[in-house]
Formats: structure tokens, sequence, C-alpha cells
């Protein structure tokens, strides 16, 4: 292993994480043929398979796997070495990996937009999945950091806030209860609810929300995304609630509406998050810095464009309740 270069490390975790040499070869600029022949050499001085081919799949072996998460962390230290020395040179280089749950990614790229300016020599890849999947991603370390509504209490995670997550109750415009005051969480229960899947951070803190007054959601249906949602709300289908963020871009103009609910919003806050006992490099603490501290207020970058006449400022709206279900403010 001693021998092994850094380019074959490099060829096989690129495979490691595609499952293609083809695909490999592509993102590498190399051809197929020097692909096979790093890999060959590199198998050679493990002394053990590192992979089988099973028809056009490729899955690796237990010694691939094993090398696979050494090559992982050899990378990243690589990386964090250059970033840090484009620190000490006074500029800001590398790469960002974000990892974002799906309702994140309403304010996520407009967040990222301003930073990207301000380092232009930053790289920032970005992936949306839902709860579950950014769960798993962040159990196997494969982001810098992760942007989720409520933090997993099952994991050993460093979460930091930076912007506050108001869960609002949202109905057709049409709907009897819009223009209604203070309406009862126990009227609210009546009306059949559109829910994302288990798992979903703002499905489990609006069933907290609801249990704790004796009350059960009459779930009608259960939707993979938001934008599902909210088409099934103009459609009639039902009611939901979801994070106010949502309605800051395509929003169905004009056919949506929140009602003033006792209870609601629900108040909780959007974290940064990532490993406890990981080691941020450069570029990460950057953004993570950034985000509790950009200049002006962040929450202004997040207005509410689909209804633009009736929503006042996010960072204006009113402060009822926790996430926790206690009143504050």
């Amino acid at each position: 292993m001693r021998h092994s270069t850094l380019r074959q490390l490099e060829v096989f975790a690129a495979i490691a994480r595609l499952g293609s040499f083809t695909r490999a070869a592509e993102e590498l600029h190399l051809t197929q043929p020097t692909v096979s022949m790093q890999i060959k050499k590199l198998t050679e001085a493990v002394g053990l398979p590192l992979y089988e081919q099973v028809g056009k799949k490729i899955y690796l072996t237990d010694a691939g796997r094993a090398l696979r998460e050494f090559t992982r962390e050899l990378l990243d230290h690589f990386a964090r070495f250059e970033m840090t020395l484009a620190d000490m040179k006074g500029l800001k280089q590398g790469a960002l990996r974000l990892a974002v749950v799906t309702t994140a990614k309403y304010f996520a790229p407009r967040l990222l937009g301003p930073f990207c300016q301000q380092y232009p020599g930053i790289e920032v890849s970005l992936k949306v999945s839902n709860r579950e999947r950014l769960l798993e991603r962040l159990a196997g370390n494969e982001d810098d950091l992760y942007i989720l509504g409520q933090p997993p209490q099952d994991m050993d995670v460093r979460a930091e806030p930076f912007l506050e997550n108001p869960l609002v109750v949202l109905a057709p415009a049409a709907h009897p209860l819009v223009g209604h005051k203070r309406i009862p969480l126990a009227r609210l229960a009546e009306e059949p609810f559109l829910v994302r899947e288990i798992g979903s951070g703002t499905r489990a803190a609006t069933e907290r929300l609801f249990g704790e007054s004796g009350l059960t959601l009459k779930i009608r249906m259960e939707l993979g995304s938001n934008e599902a949602i909210k088409q099934a709300i103009v459609g009639g289908l039902g009611i939901s609630v979801l994070s106010r963020h949502t309605l800051a871009l395509d929003a169905p103009m004009g056919q949506l509406a929140i009602l003033d609910v006792e209870g609601f919003p629900i108040v909780g806050h959007w974290y940064a998050a990532y490993p406890t006992g990981k080691q941020l490099s450069v570029v990460a603490n950057t953004f993570l810095d950034y985000l509790k501290h950009a200049p002006g207020d962040v929450a202004g970058v997040l207005r509410c464009h689909a209804a633009q006449d009736e929503c006042p400022p996010l960072s204006a709206a009113p402060t009822r309740r926790s996430a926790s279900g206690e009143k504050v403010g």
C-alpha cells in the first residue's frame, strides 16, 4: 500500500462513488484503459479483491469498503491542507460540500449567492435530500455541513442555529376559515391534512403540537414534496403545515392563504450541523461564520415573493410557540 499513488486512490474513490469505470473515467478525464490499469495496480498492492462485478454493476468487497473509508479520510485531509495553504496566502479557495433538506432548497441557493460573490475561489456543491437521506449522509460524514430544521436526537452532532423557521398553516384561498382570527386547534383538527413522509421534521413538529392538546391529525394524503402539497392544497384536497420559507418561490399566486391558528406559527430554527469531533475545513468554517454573521439580516433575503402584498418580512413574523411547544416572546 505504501507504494500506491494518490492518483490510484483518487481513481478508486471515483469508482466507489459512481459505481462505474466509465463514469469515473469521464469525471477524471482519463481513458477507461488507464482507469483499469490504475485499479489493477492498486488491487495488487492491497493483495485482496476490491470489488466484484455482477453484470454491469460493481459491488465493493469488505476490503474495498475499508479502503473507501480510508481513501475518503485521506483525500479530505489533502483538501483541508490545500485550503489551509490558500488561507495562509490570504485566499479563500477550495470546495464546500453542502447538503440540505428539501425545504431548505427554497432559501439555500439565495444565501449561497452572496457567499460565492464574496469568495469567488470557493466551489460549492449543493445536495438536496429528504430528511431520512440527509441523516444517512450525516452519519456517513459525506459532506462538510448539513442544513436541517431539527437536529437528530440520536446522533452525536453539533448543530448551530442561524435562522428562524416559522411553520404556518396553509389553506386554499377560498377556504371557509380564511379571515377567521385565532382559530382553535381543535377546529383545525377537523380538517383533512396533507403531510410529508414519516421522518419529516415539519410533520413531527406538527404532530407534537397537536398531541400536546390531546388531538390527532386527520391525514388524508401523504406526499413526497412541498410542491406536491401546495398543489394539492390549491386543488382543495386539504390543508397543511409547511415552513413559511416554502412560499419564497413558486407558490401558486393568490391561491394559498395562511390561516391564523392558535399556537401558530410554530417557530423553530434552521441549523447548520456536522458530526461532533469533525475537523471543519477552512472553507466550511468560513461558510458557518457567514451564516451566523452575514452582513445585514439574513432573513431579509427571504421574502414572501409569492404573496408580497400580504406577507410581512419573515423576520417580523409573530413568535408564539417554539418547536418544542413552549410559548416564547
